[in-house]
């Protein structure tokens, strides 16, 4: 193996923060629709107790669809930190010349985030199913 250098951590910063980034985004997208379906719940309810609405099973699939993606994108956000934070001990254990601990840190570090880009295909495959539940009630 080549010997690992500080520039060979430093390159995944970039690509982390990105990730973390787009992460952070699709957290915020979710939390504003669970906002929104939490107050249409109510308000169906409410109707539904004075007889005026009939419950809505949609807005409940919805709701159960988002916690799991939610679940999924905080496991993805805290492996895409973990990963970050590895790969700077990573580059202080190459700084005080403990290479064979900063390649085993790295190894762990490109482990959690190959984890973390997984996780987010799974989260994006039920994104879909999640669109399809929502159009679902157009279809003739």
């Amino acid at each position: 193996m080549n010997q690992l250098t500080l520039t060979t951590p430093a390159l995944l910063f970039s690509a982390i923060s990105l990730l973390l980034l787009a992460y952070t985004n699709r957290f915020l997208a979710y939390a504003s629709v669970v906002r929104g379906l939490h107050a249409r719940y109510k308000e169906n309810r409410s109707k539904a107790e004075l007889g005026e609405a009939i419950p809505d099973t949609l807005i409940v699939g919805q709701i159960q669809n988002l916690r799991k993606r939610l679940v999924l994108t905080r496991t993805m956000q805290l492996l895409g930190i973990g990963s970050l934070l590895l790969c700077v001990l990573c580059m202080f254990l190459v700084y005080i010349e403990l290479q064979l601990s900063a390649e085993i840190i790295f190894g762990i570090a490109l482990v959690m985030l190959i984890v973390s880009l997984a996780i987010s295909v799974r989260e994006i495959q039920i994104s879909v199913k999640a669109l399809d539940l929502h159009i679902s009630d157009m279809e003739l």
